[in-house]
């Protein structure tokens, strides 16, 4: 028997010295691993976090206006497509209190990168005050326009045998403004003015903005002087895109005065 027990003893030293060899080994090799794959998981955790802002639409907004100031990637199409249920078919028809979906943003680490574009916001600013009314409280239809076909000109062409209003030489899409505070009484097709708008000022005449490409406004809305009510394009009677701007003392066609002279006589420079 003594040479089984000879057998039996290298036999469980070297299984122990194995055993122990491993368990050395292994629980560094174990361990390590472990460590490294938390580490590797809990890293991205706070790059997964992220919320949707959104922006409630003020009086006299627009959408390349917000995409422009909000900093939204893709500018104002973007977000049309991630708002075209709320807005519906119109882009240029938006109203005060809707609220929008500007997008995601990350939250945690992220915070500061996406803070950063908020100081050329401020750069902005100088361009819409361009369009900041008088003392007076008017302002001009549209921004640094060339006049083209001047009030009372004669023409065969115009059911009174004149022009009825002033048009200005403007780009189809150009931003237009209401040219003092009021109420809209009108906002759609006006035969061959186009797309129209008819604004009810507040000391009792009408502005009238005909041929335009889209509406910003609705029937029964106030407005602000300088806010946007639609933008230019060449809808109905044209020959090319314009505004065509009339004053009137009534909403009714008939009734106009000289546009320019009553901008003029309001503080405003034309």
């Amino acid at each position: 028997m003594p040479a089984k027990g000879k057998h039996r003893r290298p036999k469980a030293n070297r299984l122990t010295r194995t055993i122990a060899a491993v368990a050395g080994t292994g629980s560094a090799a174990i361990a390590l691993p472990l460590m490294g794959a938390a580490g590797a998981h809990a890293a991205p955790a706070p790059a997964k976090a992220a919320t949707a802002h959104t922006y409630t639409v003020k009086s006299g907004d627009s959408l390349s206006g917000i995409a422009r100031a909000q900093h939204v990637s893709g500018g104002w199409k973007k977000l049309y497509d991630n708002n075209r249920d709320a807005i519906g078919g119109n882009p240029s028809l938006i109203r005060p209190g809707l609220k929008l979906t500007l997008g995601e943003q990350a939250t945690g680490k992220a915070e500061p990168a996406a803070a950063k574009p908020a100081k050329p916001a401020a750069k902005a600013e100088p361009a819409a005050a361009k369009a900041e009314p008088a003392a007076t409280g008017f302002t001009a239809p549209v921004a640094g326009a060339t006049i083209g076909t001047p009030y009372h000109q004669a023409g065969s062409m115009w059911s009174s045998g004149y022009h009825t209003g002033t048009d200005f030489v403007v780009p189809t899409g150009t931003s237009l403004k209401a040219v003092g505070a009021g109420t809209v009484v009108s906002a759609g097709w006006g035969g061959a003015y186009g797309n129209q708008v008819v604004i009810k000022l507040a000391d009792g005449h009408y502005a009238q903005y005909a041929h335009l490409s889209a509406l910003s406004v609705l029937a029964g809305q106030a407005v602000t002087a300088g806010q946007q009510v639609g933008l230019s394009g060449a809808t109905g009677n044209v020959t090319g895109p314009h505004l065509h701007f009339e004053i009137r003392t009534t909403p009714d066609y008939g009734s106009d005065v000289d546009p320019v002279a009553y901008l003029r006589a309001h503080g405003v420079s034309l």
